[in-house]
């Protein structure tokens, strides 16, 4: 895998919140852009294959976190590495042990299994999170959509996808680290909420404004389409048409049958408690409920982040206890609802943390960027549970046994839900362009399928 110069910066966090106007406006005209192109439609359709997973969710820990913390304990180390946290925990697996900030999920590792072998080499986030999000190599000269945007297109548009709700959703901000949809344009983007559901409120994309009732905006509605005159005189016009079916669809997600799902309310309060009252926790009951509804694709892009160059240890005592309880009462409450077989749950960030901790100013004891060697937990949808794949070194510096590249998460992904990764897709200029490279081209050392978890 080429490798790109380390980026010890910390100063990427999620895009700025848009206006209201703004954020209305792109939602409205990112809506319009799913009705109005029909490039998509003519792209190969995917060779069939036996699906095991219908949904995906995935949790992306933006800005990458420390896999020697976590998921792959060092605790014989030293201090230089393990800082202040030099406990590990028992599994409910014997054999597999994590970090102690994780005794929820310790509890429930039959569900998952842990790939601790994951490596790319690359410490730039933009650059990381791309390969970590396509399986392509970044610097090529196309920008290839991410695996979001694969799934909207062919288990969602391209698949005869009918739900009210788009099939690519992300909770609650977009990344913002590259253009997820790629060359596949504005109709693959993700579909992001907006809000926190935790404060009780999605915004999807700004539409949805704070103190506005349904029929405050129903009665805007029928105001503007009172003074729509051009419209009324030209109903037949095919652009006008699909203008009128974009706003249908945008009302629907407002007032109709998909506001249903994002209503939080609707569940019971103890589950609520559950899942954790904070807005990561909100955001994966809010995943479970979207895959119930049978979108393809939901990413939780974890609010706040990763970045630890700093406060390392304070934001991992605040955060791990969060993911912890989020992540594990999203694996159990899909099992009791008989949804795992069939919704694939993967969580990483797009590289880790180096292991060993920089005491000097002015990071303080602080990790940085490391793409040498991480931490990937996969559960559902056709991955075994209670399984370790590869291994790292003794101090986490290095991948030890069967390294695990993008282009092998992300190919295993596809297969079981059904998406042959070389599948061609539609571009612009009419470019030869596939899910993913072949294993063998453009310097990849890939091992091919996770077989040992399939």
């Amino acid at each position: 895998m080429n490798t790109c110069t380390p980026d010890a910066r910390h100063d990427h966090a999620p895009r700025a919140r848009l206006t209201r106007r703004q954020a209305l406006r792109r939602g409205f005209l990112g809506t319009t852009g799913l009705l109005l192109s029909d490039r998509l439609a003519h792209a190969a359709p995917p060779v069939p294959l036996k699906a095991k997973a219908k949904s995906v969710i995935q949790v992306f820990l933006w800005g990458g976190m420390s896999h020697t913390d976590t998921w792959d304990p060092k605790m014989d180390a030293g201090y230089d590495y393990t800082g202040q946290f030099k406990d590990e925990i028992a599994t409910s697996v014997s054999g597999i042990k994590m970090g102690s900030l994780f005794p929820q999920l310790a509890k429930q590792a039959d569900k998952y299994s842990i790939i601790r072998s994951m490596t790319h080499r690359n410490n730039g986030h933009e650059t990381a999170a791309y390969l970590m999000q396509t399986g392509h190599l970044p610097g090529e000269r196309l920008a290839y959509p991410c695996i979001g945007a694969i799934f909207a297109l062919l288990k969602g548009y391209n698949a005869g996808y009918k739900g009210l709700i788009p099939p690519y959703v992300v909770l609650t901000q977009p990344q913002g680290r590259f253009s997820e949809a790629g060359f596949l344009g504005s109709r693959c983007k993700p579909f992001a909420t907006g809000g926190d559901p935790n404060a009780g409120r999605f915004e999807v994309e700004g539409v949805i404004a704070r103190g506005i009732t349904d029929q405050r905006q129903q009665a805007r509605r029928s105001l503007l389409s009172s003074l729509n005159t051009f419209g009324h005189s030209q109903p037949a016009h095919p652009e006008l048409r699909t203008a009128r079916e974009a706003e249908e669809k945008a009302y629907n997600l407002i007032l109709g049958e998909g506001k249903e799902v994002f209503d939080l309310a609707k569940e019971d309060a103890k589950l609520r408690d559950r899942y954790g009252r904070h807005t990561f926790g909100q955001d994966c009951l809010a995943a479970r409920r979207l895959v119930e509804a049978g979108v393809p694709y939901v990413t939780i892009n974890y609010p706040g982040g990763w970045d630890t160059h700093s406060n390392h240890f304070a934001t991992m005592n605040r955060q791990c206890p969060q993911l912890d309880q989020g992540l594990a009462t999203l694996l159990q409450d899909l099992s009791e609802r008989g949804l795992l077989d069939s919704t694939i749950v993967w969580c990483c960030g797009e590289f880790g943390r180096t292991p060993k901790v920089d005491w000097q100013p002015p990071w303080n004891g602080g990790r940085n960027h490391y793409g040498n060697v991480f931490s990937v937990l996969v559960a559902g949808g056709g991955f075994k549970g209670g399984q370790i794949v590869g291994a790292s070194d003794t101090k986490g510096e290095e991948v030890k046994e069967r390294p695990v590249y993008p282009i092998d998460l992300l190919g295993s992904i596809y297969h079981l839900a059904g998406i042959d990764a070389r599948t061609r897709l539609p571009h612009p200029e009419g470019a030869e362009a596939y899910v993913l490279p072949a294993p063998t081209e453009k310097g990849y050392k890939a091992e091919g399928l996770l077989n040992e978890i399939m």
